[in-house]
């Protein structure tokens, strides 16, 4: 026996009964009814609903197809009028407002790529439609509709106005149908989708599908829909409810350019297997790899299993498609993509505690977050993620904020104090989290090891402390490489329950470490952490743990902290220190590390952050641990809740923090939205680093100079400013190169090929001489440029096309 949807499978007990009698009952002035045709025949069709020559109506000149509708998705409908629409089969693209090839895939029609039609900025969001139909009593036989879908950048599909897909759209508000959403990936992605049955009619179905850019200057886009089949459900069989895992995310191990882990919680406790599909996203179904989960166990409170898995022969710099899960209980495909070495430029989130709001003030903080940043390559989360952890609709809720986010980057979090409430044993983190087993051994904390050699008492106690930590203890303290950048994790809360080994020798005296676990516990980090750090080939280290050095709030303060981990971060001048606990904001420095230069130090920054709704008041100014501790504070904040988005380049990272919540206690006229604080470190192949704030002129590597470029012949210009509005004719300098904007710009870096920006000269060097070829300067019919020695004239406009590339190219000799 089939079941089926509840809509489509009642029959009126009225329509049953008159159906038996209709034999003999004749109502009065009624005829036969005519016969009903057989349905015993109809079958699911085995051609596609939905192929290259299926025709579209589509609207790309930038108009809200609502037209003011109080429901903004009223043309996903089935009822909506479209005739008005421009009407077109197969592919739809463009290319810089031309009909070519975006990344190799060639549209056959040509989308109106800019607003008027000429120039950036590019339309937002186009829109299309169309219909298939379905014979009568298909609809209940169709298991699913799967089909591909090949865009760039983000997309969204309804069928008969219901949301079924989305990919790349965690930027989509909802509030708007014309917006900019994706992450600027660049070439079009292709992905596979399965819809079920019950989403379809018979008759017509109507399909809707929203395609966005992702910012203003898009180069590109293109949409093709490929081919949509129905799967037809087996005759006498129950369909399969799948019961989908739930919290997947993923976490860094190995080598981030060849590994990846991944951990999820099952959908049934009935599901005792589990394993990691895997392809690369440009690839097909026959390069789905199938690699082998292992049961974590369970939480504190759910009969259901957490599995982990590592994927190792990764390629670096690859896109891979992957879902989790086994027979019965599959997740739906994620993506992510492995550490490029190429890559210099990246962004990841800092997050203080969670805890409180997980359900109302976290989803709008990873919301935030997600969309300032755009694409990044993960999240840094500084304890507290949840206020009692053998409460698992706190975990519910903590994932389901981070849904997208966890799915397609790695999240590094480190434990507070509220990983162990109501969970001593933190058997809810290590079921939820899969780090590598790289933390403090006895071959990494240095001398500290010595303590652990001999038969004394003393010895042996030592032995039994390190290692149950170094076992016990791991994926709460670990390190993970990505391109430039070392993130390390600490465990600041000392819990004397989770420190204690199951088995410990009997130790008497004033030497035994029983006397000072909680002491032992930081000083063992401590000595990791200095190896880490000496070890370390990073040109940039960061580290996170939850209580702060440098406490912010009221009442708080973590002298042993202080004391054993400051030394470790100033003697190798990691660069930033991210922390939590405080429910407050703060962020500054060391004195030691200050300059003569106001605005400017040189050593690490220390940064406590507050991403949830819990808030306490900041201490007074006597009581001020930061001043008292030869610490000062450039900012310290009450009352708000924040995010931080970091961008780590080459030889820069550039930190800002936002704001999200504002209450009544904040000691700050900013509102929501609002940038709250920022800065920049910048350091050298020579290790020389300068922290500066806003506005503060940064130091080159072997010179002190406070003015570049200020002019150049004929070409008056000023520092570029990525917090600056520019306008066409604008003039600025960025290393050493002279730019002019083409059009507005806001936060676009000079250089880009086909950015705002065109390169017009070098500093100190007239206009009107002939050039080095740019690729982002733009020429026209005439321009004289120099490339390997030789110099080529312009036969045409042109931009971002090398001289000698073509026979046929704009560039003769």
């Amino acid at each position: 026996m089939k079941i089926r949807d509840a809509r489509r499978g009642q029959i009126a007990v009225g329509t049953v009964i008159l159906a038996m009698l209709g034999s003999l009952i004749v109502l009065p002035g009624a005829t036969a009814a005519p016969q009903q045709p057989d349905q015993t025949d109809v079958r699911v069709p085995s051609s596609p609903v939905i192929t290259a020559d299926t025709e579209w109506k589509y609207l790309d000149d930038n108009s809200d197809p609502a037209q003011g509708h109080e429901d903004i998705r009223v043309w996903t409908k089935p009822e909506f009028d479209d005739s008005a629409w421009k009407t077109a089969s197969g592919s739809f693209g463009a290319k810089d407002g031309k009909l070519q090839s975006v990344s190799g895939y060639l549209p056959k029609n040509l989308l109106n790529h800019y607003i008027d039609g000429q120039a950036r900025p590019a339309v937002p969001t186009y829109f299309f439609r169309t219909t298939f139909d379905l014979e009568a009593g298909v609809a209940e036989q169709v298991e699913a509709l799967t089909g591909e879908l090949v865009f760039d950048d983000a997309l969204i599909v309804w069928i008969n106005g219901e949301k079924v897909a989305g990919y790349k759209d965690a930027r989509v508000t909802g509030t708007t149908n014309l917006e900019y959403a994706g992450d600027s990936a660049g070439s079009p992605v292709k992905r596979e989708f399965s819809v079920p049955g019950a989403t379809l009619n018979d008759g017509a179905n109507t399909v809707a599908i929203a395609l966005y850019q992702d910012r203003e200057s898009s180069s590109d886009i293109y949409f093709d829909a490929g081919e949509w089949k129905l799967t037809g459900q087996t005759a006498g069989e129950t369909p399969v409810e799948n019961l989908a895992p739930t919290r997947v995310i993923l976490t860094p191990h190995g080598d981030m350019k060849t590994e990846q882990s991944f951990t999820w919680l099952t959908g049934s406790a009935e599901h005792t297997t589990g394993e990691v599909q895997i392809r690369p996203s440009a690839g097909t179904e026959s390069d789905i790899r199938v690699v082998e989960a292992y049961n974590v166990g369970k939480n504190t409170t759910l009969p259901e299993h957490h599995f982990s898995a590592t994927v190792t022969g990764l390629k670096p710099g690859t896109t891979y498609t992957y879902r989790v899960g086994t027979e019965g209980g599959w997740s739906e495909w994620y993506e992510f993509t492995t550490d490029d070495p190429n890559v210099s430029k990246f962004k990841y989130l800092y997050y203080g505690d969670a805890q409180i709001g997980l359900d109302s003030t976290w989803p709008r903080v990873v919301a935030a977050a997600e969309e300032r940043a755009g694409k990044h390559i993960g999240s840094v989360h500084a304890g507290d993620l949840i206020d009692v952890a053998s409460n698992d609709t706190q975990w519910k809720n903590w994932f389901k904020g981070m849904e997208n986010s966890a799915t397609t980057t790695n999240v590094f979090a480190a434990p507070g104090n509220h990983e162990y409430s109501g969970d001593r044993l933190m058997q809810n983190w290590k079921a939820h989290f899969e780090y590598q087993a790289n933390g403090p051994t006895n071959e990494t904390i240095g001398d500290l090891a010595k303590r652990a050699e001999g038969d004394s008492d003393v010895a042996r106690q030592y032995r039994a402390y390190f290692d149950w930590w170094e076992q016990f203890a791991r994926e709460t303290v670990y390190f993970a490489d990505y391109s430039n950048i070392r993130f390390i994790t600490l465990n600041a809360t000392r819990d004397t329950t989770f420190l204690r080994p199951d088995v410990l020798p009997s130790c008497s005296g004033s030497e035994c470490p029983s006397n000072s676990v909680a002491n032992l516990w930081i000083d063992y980090q401590a000595a990791w952490l200095d190896h880490v750090l000496e070890t370390s080939p990073q040109k940039w280290n960061v580290v996170t743990f939850h209580q702060p050095v440098y406490s912010t709030s009221s009442g708080r303060n973590e002298p042993v902290l202080r004391e054993k981990w400051v030394p470790i971060f100033q003697k190798h001048n990691i660069d930033l220190v991210q922390m939590g606990h405080d429910h407050t904001y703060g962020r500054g420095f060391n004195n030691d590390d200050k300059t003569e230069v106001d605005g400017m130090t040189t050593g690490p920054v220390y940064a406590v952050s507050n991403s949830g709704a819990k808030h306490y008041n900041l201490e007074t100014d006597a009581r001020n641990v930061w001043t008292n501790n030869n610490a000062t504070q450039v900012l310290r904040g009450q009352g708000v809740t924040t995010y931080q988005v970091i961008t780590v380049d080459e030889d820069t990272i550039r930190y800002e923090s936002y704001l999200v919540e504002v209450t009544s206690i904040a000691n700050t006229d900013k509102k929501p939205g609002d940038l709250y604080d920022s800065f920049t470190i910048t350091k050298y192949d020579d290790g020389t680093k300068y922290v500066t704030e806003d506005g503060v002129e940064i130091p080159g590597p072997d010179i002190d100079p406070i003015t570049v470029c200020e002019t150049t012949p004929n070409a008056p210009a000023t520092a570029w400013d990525a917090d600056k509005v520019y306008q066409s004719g604008d003039l600025v300098f960025v290393d050493g190169q002279i730019f002019e904007a083409q059009w507005y710009a806001h936060g676009t870096v000079p250089g880009e090929a086909y950015g705002p920006w065109s390169a017009l000269t070098t500093c100190g060097v007239d206009p009107a001489e002939v050039q080095e070829w740019h690729a982002s300067t733009i020429y026209q019919a005439g321009d004289q440029v120099l490339f390997d020695g030789e110099t080529y004239t312009a036969s045409w406009w042109t931009r971002g096309e090398a001289p000698g590339a073509s026979q046929w190219g704009p560039w003769k000799k």
